[in-house]
């Protein structure tokens, strides 16, 4: 059959390519909803913990600039300014040693906890909205990434169901310790990327294993098997896959750098959790011991010289360069847990009593609080589970985890007891005086949760009495750890000097401002001020770690100037001390050795008008600027 009707591209090439352009737009849509509809249960799940992760913060959301954590209002403070500052990496404004806080020596800022890859990262949220509004968002979605990022690990390396991989990671994303450091602790709280640290390592492992399966790396049986295991790995190879290896390796390298500049702390402790996991698990499984230990071990070196590289720089900057310190300023004697608190139930919990307070050091260190009920069926869930390598490396991990946070000397029921702790066997060694001992504990959460999947997920593949009573257990147990949203508090308004940007008439950008009290570490208010303002000017002295100790050991803060202590008096007390020529000349020197721009005392300050007295004599008559008296110097 012939016809003159051309074909549709010869015809009408440019309705052909209209055409084709909602054909493009409509598969990409198919493509997405098939996406969704596949993940449509691991989504649910992700909005579940975000829901719980608002409901636990919902009091800062009202007015994030006006509400502050109650339990923990100074710290909370810091970590905006630290936001702040952070946020100046958009500016091209921003360097490891800070002048902002501490002038003229200023912060290091390696050497204090200023979550540097958050506040980078979230630096467009601070600028547009401020810090409060990023302390907030990052407050929530700490708990949410974090469980949802073990929830991934638990579906996808350990291929367990989601109902099981749901509730073990609800403990480790929402358990009492971390809901307790959610008191403006966000360095503490920002473990999301633990998980994906676990699965490079266990990448690493199963390809420098020679019995090893190609293809994906996960998707291992649930059972706690070896790691050599899988469910849809392919076919068994000979030797170990290396193109796998080099990348888990660059991968972890990359992955550890990153953890650095989010928190220390909790790399170290998983760290430490991992080297503990990986001795039992060897132990246990010798055969694989024998047939991936050299692979493995040159994976890590690879992984640890890349990681060297990368924080080479950064980690001497902490350690040596300016401000930096070298040790740890916290006892372990007084930031150890207690035993009692293990089968107590934390007072942020839905079954917790504000009595168990007393058993630690204050309501950001609940990190113990597992309570009984959950105490007994993680042990019962571990013994039934059997001897696996996977169950008896997370059992003795968490057994570890937990003595050491006893600290040096174990302490029941508040009382000290002559009874060593094994933390005494580690005090003193480098690093290790950096971190809390009672910390140890928020290692245990993640372990105990891998305990529960596993129980949870065989429960659920077999049948028998087991297939209910496991889940239901393990769902009983968790109940009661359920979180309470976090008590919050109004605080002060910031003076109109400050909101509304009248500081530009007093000091210039990235000149020195007073304010008077001073910021100090137990009352580091005025710091808001530099926060409301993007860290866009200096001030002296503050809240913050640094070399300030006896023979340069670390310290919380730094010693105050005369005139700051004159000042700092009369704020307190009240009152006009007698000013001399004396004074005015150490006035002068000590503005002088601030680089200060101006003082500033803000209407609604304490003994305001004793202050204004006592700087009328220091530096001459104020000026008065929107709703603050100035002095210029």
């Amino acid at each position: 059959m012939s016809s003159a009707a051309p074909t549709a591209p010869d015809a009408a090439p440019e309705q052909a390519a209209r055409s084709d352009v909602p054909a493009r737009a409509a598969g990409r849509w198919v493509r997405l909803r098939d996406a969704i509809a596949r993940h449509r249960a691991d989504l649910l799940v992700g909005l579940l913990f975000t829901a719980l992760a608002g409901w636990v913060t919902h009091g800062l959301w009202p007015d994030p600039s006006g509400r502050v954590l109650a339990l923990n209002p100074e710290d909370q403070t810091l970590y905006e300014w630290f936001l702040a500052v952070d946020s100046r990496a958009l500016l091209g404004d921003f360097g490891l040693l800070t002048d902002r806080l501490n002038a003229p020596d200023g912060v290091n800022l390696m050497a204090n906890t200023t979550v540097i890859a958050l506040g980078v990262a979230f630096a467009p949220v601070t600028l547009l909205f401020g810090a409060p509004v990023t302390f907030a968002l990052l407050a929530g979605l700490n708990l949410a990434g974090t469980a949802l990022a073990w929830y991934l690990l638990f579906t996808r390396v350990l291929g367990a169901q989601r109902l099981a991989a749901a509730l073990g990671a609800g403990l480790c994303g929402f358990g009492p310790g971390i809901v307790s450091q959610t008191n403006s602790h966000l360095h503490m709280t920002a473990q999301w990327l633990v998980p994906v640290i676990v699965w490079l390592v266990v990448r690493l492992l199963r390809a420098a294993d020679p019995r090893g399966r190609a293809g994906r790396p996960g998707r291992a049986s649930p059972d706690g098997g070896g790691g050599h295991r899988g469910g849809d790995d392919g076919p068994a190879r000979v030797g170990p896959d290396r193109r796998r290896m080099l990348t888990s390796a660059v991968g972890l390298a990359v992955v550890v750098s990153v953890q650095v500049f989010v928190g220390e702390e909790v790399l170290f402790l998983c760290a430490l959790t991992l080297l503990v996991m990986a001795v039992a698990y060897a132990l246990a499984d010798r055969a694989l011991l024998r047939r991936a230990l050299p692979n493995f071990a040159g994976g890590m070196l690879v992984a640890a010289g890349l990681a060297l590289l990368l924080l080479g720089y950064p980690l001497w900057f902490q350690f040596a360069g300016p401000q930096g310190v070298a040790d740890g300023m916290f006892s372990p004697h007084y930031f150890s847990a207690d035993l009692a608190g293990w089968w107590t139930l934390s007072p942020l919990s839905v079954a917790g009593s504000d009595e168990a307070a007393r058993l630690t050091t204050g309501p950001a260190e609940y990190n113990t609080f597992l309570g009984w009920p959950l105490l007994v069926v993680t042990l019962g869930c571990a013994v039934w589970l059997g001897r696996r390598p996977l169950v008896l490396a997370c059992a003795a991990g968490a057994l570890v985890m937990a003595a050491l946070s006893l600290g040096p000397d174990v302490v029941v029921g508040v009382d000290r007891t002559s009874i060593p702790g094994p933390y005494a066997l580690l005090a003193g060694l480098p690093v290790v005086d950096g971190a809390l001992p009672m910390r140890f504990a928020l290692a245990v959460l993640p372990l105990a949760g891998t305990l529960l999947v596993l129980a949870v997920d065989r429960a659920l593949r077999g049948t028998g009495r087991a297939r209910r009573l496991v889940p239901a257990a393990v769902g009983l147990a968790l109940l009661p750890v359920l979180p309470v949203p976090l008590p919050t508090a109004e605080r002060p308004a910031l003076p109109e000097f400050i909101s509304a940007g009248h500081w530009r008439e007093c000091v210039r950008p990235g000149g020195v401002l007073v304010p008077v009290p001073l910021p100090t570490p137990k009352e580091p208010w005025p710091m808001r001020w530099a926060t409301a303002a993007d860290a866009a000017f200096g001030m002296p002295e503050g809240f913050f770690i640094a070399s300030y100790g006896k023979g340069g050991t670390a310290a919380m803060g730094t010693w105050k100037r005369p005139t700051s202590h004159l000042l700092s008096e009369v704020a307190k007390r009240g009152g006009r001390p007698a000013i001399g020529d004396a004074e005015r000349r150490q006035a002068a020197r000590d503005a002088d050795r601030w680089g200060a721009s101006c003082f500033a005392v803000a209407d609604g300050t304490r003994h305001a008008d004793d202050l204004r007295a006592t700087l009328d004599q220091l530096y001459g008559p104020a000026e008065r600027v929107a709703d603050a008296w100035i002095w210029r110097v």
